[in-house]
């Protein structure tokens, strides 16, 4: 089993939306779960994040969780949405080193490695930021398929 943690800053925009493209895709032996560096435990996915979701079809009953040791612990991959995330995990989680990514690191995307922040922005830039985390998704889905 290969267990994949995305995380962002408040776990409602970002990483919900990756979480749920993941699991959406079905891959056999992949588990997918998400965390934020600064969530608090139990809010939902914010409203915009929840309408381009339902615009795709894809599920959700997100509940936001703070990135734990457990959580650290569990993953085989970590995959922040920026590169200040993924600095920040190794700071707080040094022993998580070799498995931490910027998401489109990990998927091989060239260039600038953040995802643009939708949080409290209208539901067009949460639809953009849906577009650059489905491409990225989808070259980490068949990267997973690889290696399963």
């Amino acid at each position: 089993m290969t267990s994949v943690l995305f995380v962002c800053t408040g776990n409602t925009c970002r990483s919900p939306i990756a979480e749920s493209l993941l699991k959406y895709m079905n891959i056999p032996e992949v588990e997918v779960k998400s965390a934020g560096i600064f969530a608090i435990d139990g809010s939902e996915a914010s409203t915009n994040t929840k309408i381009v979701l339902d615009e795709h079809g894809i599920p959700h009953n997100h509940k936001s969780a703070m990135l734990t040791d457990e959580l650290v612990e569990w993953a085989d991959f970590i995959l922040t949405m920026t590169m200040g995330h993924k600095s920040t995990v190794l700071t707080m989680f040094p022993n998580a080193q070799d498995k931490t990514f910027t998401l489109k690191e990990f998927a091989k995307i060239d260039g600038y490695q953040d995802v643009a922040d939708p949080y409290g922005g209208p539901v067009d830039v949460y639809r953009y930021s849906f577009k650059e985390i489905k491409e990225a998704i989808e070259n980490i889905a068949d990267i997973l398929k690889e290696n399963t």
